[in-house]
C-alpha cells in the first residue's frame, strides 16, 4: 500500500492535471459558440451561391465545363481529409481516420487509385507514421479556419480535376508534378449538436449544382429575375470553382465548431474523473493517516501501562 506522503503527491498531481483540464474546457467551450456563429453567418453566401449557379446552369443550356462532367472511366480519386491541429479532443480525428479508410477501402475495391490530401497535424501525423504517402498538406487553422485557407487547398484540386480532363491548367508556376484526378471526395466532421459530431464523406467533384430541398417553399419564395454580363457559360466557368472552395470553407467551419464540441466534451469527462480520483486517493490517505493514529493510541496505552505494571 501507498504510504501518506505518497498520496498526498498523487493528489497534489492530479489537482495540476484538473486545472489544465477545466482551462481546457472553458475555452473550448467560449470558442464553440464563435465556431457556431461563423457556421451561420457563411450559410446565406453558400445558399446564393448555390442559387446563381442553378440559374446559370438553366440558362447555359448544354454544360460543358470539366467540373460538371463525370468521367467515363475514373482512374484516380483525390481525397481530402480535414482533422485537428492539436489532440485532446477525444474521438474527433480518429472517427474521421476511420471514415478515411473505409473510403479509400472502397476506392480501391472500385479500381481507383486514391491520392490522399490531409487538413491539419494530427491527420498528417497518422499518415506520415505509417508511411502512407501524402500527395498535399495545410496545417495551423483547424480551430479557426479563413475562406483562403480553403481556396488555396482547393485551387490545387480543382486543377489537379481539370487536368484529368485533359484541360490545360492555367496560373501557378509551381504546378502539381501528380497526374489529374478524375474526382474529388471530402471527409470531415459535421456538427449536429453540442454532444454529436458526425464525420461524412462527400464527393465534389464532379459537381451536382441543386438547390436546397425546399421544394414546398418555392411557391412562397420571391421569384429570383437575374441579367448575367457576360455570358452564362462564361459567368459558370467563373464561378464553379469558387462553389467548391465556398463548399470546402463551409466544411471547415463545420470541423471546427465540432473539434471545439469534442474538445470540450473530452476534458470535461477529464475534469470530472480527476474531481473522483482525488476523492478516492483523499479517502484513502484519510484512512492510512486514521489507521496511523489509532496504532499511535493503541503503543502510548501499551507502553503506559507497561509502566504502571
Amino acid at each position: 500500500m501507498a504510504s501518506i506522503r505518497e498520496l498526498r503527491s498523487r493528489i497534489r498531481s492530479v489537482q495540476s492535471t484538473r486545472k489544465i483540464t477545466k482551462a481546457q474546457e472553458l475555452i473550448a467551450t467560449s470558442r464553440i459558440t464563435k465556431a457556431q456563429a461563423r457556421v451561420n453567418a457563411s450559410k446565406p453566401y453558400a445558399e446564393e451561391m448555390t442559387s446563381v449557379l442553378t440559374e446559370l446552369a438553366s440558362k447555359s443550356g448544354t454544360l460543358d465545363h470539366p467540373l460538371l462532367n463525370e468521367r467515363p472511366e475514373p482512374k484516380r480519386a483525390a481525397v481530402l481529409v480535414v482533422t485537428s491541429d492539436s489532440g485532446q479532443c477525444g474521438g474527433y480525428n480518429s472517427n474521421v481516420l476511420r471514415e478515411t479508410r473505409e473510403l479509400l477501402a472502397l476506392l480501391r475495391d472500385e479500381g481507383k487509385d486514391p491520392i490522399i490530401f490531409v487538413m491539419g497535424k494530427k491527420g498528417l501525423g497518422y499518415f506520415t507514421f505509417r508511411d502512407i504517402e501524402v500527395a498535399g498538406s495545410w496545417t495551423g487553422f483547424s480551430q479557426q479556419p479563413r475562406y483562403s485557407d480553403a481556396k488555396t487547398a482547393t485551387d490545387r484540386l480543382v486543377d489537379l480535376f481539370v487536368a484529368g480532363a485533359g484541360t490545360d491548367v492555367e496560373g501557378e508556376d509551381e504546378a502539381p508534378t501528380l497526374e489529374g484526378v478524375d474526382e474529388i471526395h471530402l471527409v470531415y466532421t459535421r456538427f449536429a449538436s453540442m454532444l454529436s459530431q458526425v464525420p461524412e464523406v462527400r464527393r465534389i467533384a464532379p459537381l451536382v449544382v441543386s438547390e436546397s430541398d425546399d421544394s414546398e417553399d418555392d411557391s412562397d419564395s420571391p421569384a429570383r429575375n437575374y441579367t448575367f454580363e457576360p455570358g452564362a457559360e462564361t459567368l459558370l466557368s467563373a464561378l464553379l470553382p469558387k462553389y467548391v472552395a465556398t463548399r470546402v470553407y463551409a466544411a471547415l467551419l463545420e470541423s471546427a465548431a465540432s473539434e471545439s464540441a469534442a474538445r470540450r466534451t473530452a476534458m470535461k469527462a477529464a475534469t470530472d474523473n480527476a474531481d473522483e480520483l482525488v476523492t478516492d486517493l483523499s479517502r484513502q490517505a484519510n484512512q492510512l493517516r486514521q489507521a496511523q493514529i489509532t496504532q499511535e493510541i493503541s503503543e502510548i496505552v501499551g507502553g503506559a501501562s507497561a509502566l504502571a505494571n
